[in-house]
């Protein structure tokens, strides 16, 4: 029995090649699956959007329906290495495996953002009530290429490859419930969002535009904005609960956001100011792969903002286009990305003249 226990307790190179190509192919897919849509999550990749909201985000809307649109442009990038010792199981023992992992990450993404909505003209708890679902359409495109070196005993291999993936199609469905309350300078807000998974998505391939996976977020959000001054903030925030990945068998932990935007008014119609995003991962994933351990992601944003309000065929018009550059990233890809909103809804009705009254002699 000694002697089985010592070829069991050193492999041979066949098994240790064999195993490294698999812990390759799983890193390398594994971890970055779906690099690119709204982002450790499942390969770096959330639910939420950072920056889906901005400035004036809890101001009150005018009743019926409204068409907002979004074409957001990103490009991200990771690189780095992830180093642990675990107990990997062969045969029936545990030998002590060293990996590490050092990869080069680029995604870029194109895409199309579609929120009709509804406001409706009746109070709900004194409030406001619109409905909306978002689509996404557009081009995502992914590169990945990386080595792993791993040492069971006294062996050591080294395996590289590359990934190139590019997807151009249909993401996930996003229903959205908002009520918003007035008084004065002061709005706030309240909103319940989800997924509904039924956009491009393969386990196997680097680049998609679904998730694989439901989600439910919910949340709260504040607007001041003084009309004689022209001064406007903003914040939203709120958590994500995920749901399982049933093609993976991996669940995204509980997420937290802060989306926030200020700005100075310069006329009637036109603004500018900075808008920025906190995102943090606040519970581990589960179904992890153990050498990448506590995998929990986080990334923040800043950058500038203009927004135009102007009247277009007895509608209101909006234009405002934003850029984040990101920062303090962990577990989770991070660059830039850009935002050109073009809204329309109904106007706010004009005040009724007052009455002319005719003196007669």
């Amino acid at each position: 029995m000694g002697h089985a226990y010592a070829q069991r307790a050193r492999p041979s190179s066949n098994e240790l090649r064999a195993t490294t190509a698999r812990w390759f192919v799983a890193l390398l897919v594994g971890a970055c699956a779906g690099v690119g849509t709204a982002q450790a999550d499942e390969g770096g990749v959330s639910f939420w959007l950072p920056g889906i909201y901005g400035s004036l985000a809890a101001l009150p809307q005018q009743p019926g329906w409204a068409l907002n649109s979004i074409y957001y442009h990103t490009a991200v990038g990771a690189s780095g290495s992830v180093a642990a010792a675990r107990q990997i199981t062969l045969g029936r023992l545990n030998p002590t495996a060293n990996v590490s992992l050092d990869a080069n990450l680029g995604a870029r993404a194109d895409l199309l953002l579609l929120n009709p909505s509804y406001t409706f003209a009746t109070p709900v708890l004194g409030g406001q009530l619109s409905l909306g679902v978002m689509a996404i359409a557009g081009r995502n495109h992914a590169t990945l290429d990386g080595t792993i070196t791993a040492g069971v005993g006294g062996f050591t291999t080294t395996r590289a490859g590359a990934i190139d993936s590019t997807l151009t199609g249909f993401g996930d469905l996003y229903p959205q419930m908002t009520l918003r309350w007035n008084m004065g300078n002061n709005n706030f807000m309240t909103y319940l969002t989800g997924d509904i998974p039924v956009g491009d998505y393969d386990a196997q391939r680097l680049a998609n535009l679904g998730i694989g996976h439901g989600a439910i977020d919910g949340g709260a959000g504040y607007t001041y904005f003084n009309q004689q001054t022209g001064f406007e903030l903003s914040a939203v925030t709120g958590l994500t609960y995920n749901l399982r990945n049933d093609a993976t068998g991996y669940q995204n932990g509980i997420d937290w956001h802060l989306d926030w935007g200020m700005s100075q008014f310069l006329s009637k119609q036109l603004h500018v100011g900075a808008v920025g995003y906190v995102y943090n991962q606040l519970t581990a994933d589960s179904g992890a792969l153990p050498i990448l351990g506590e995998n929990k992601s986080r990334v923040a944003g800043i950058g500038p903002q203009v927004g135009y309000i102007f009247p277009i065929a007895g509608q209101q018009g909006y234009l405002n286009l934003k850029g984040y550059y990101e920062f303090g990233a962990d577990r989770r890809p991070s660059g830039w990305n850009t935002w050109l909103t073009f809204s329309i809804s109904p106007a706010a009705p004009t005040p009724a003249a007052p009455a002319r009254h005719i003196v007669t002699k």
